[in-house]
């Protein structure tokens, strides 16, 4: 079993001095046999040990997530 995030890509945070977001993937997540699933992590200080805020999205809810996203964005 694997915890370590396998990284894509790290953005700046807007609104915040040096906060980022990571998004990376993980194998196994939960466990042997669990799907790999892509990490979203927020931290408000860049060099934070671990994420303040964090979600994992299995890769089957990945497309649904992105909709949901550009909706959001539509609506702000």
């Amino acid at each position: 079993m694997s915890h370590a995030i396998k990284p894509i890509k790290e953005l700046i945070l807007d609104g915040t001095k040096d906060g980022r977001i990571t998004i990376g993937y993980i194998e196994e997540p939960y466990g042997a046999g669990s799907e790999t699933v892509v990490s979203i992590g927020i931290s408000l200080k860049s060099n934070a040990d671990e994420p303040d805020w964090k979600v994992h999205i299995p890769k089957a809810n990945i497309d649904d997530v992105i909709a949901a996203l550009v909706e959001a964005k539509k609506a702000i």
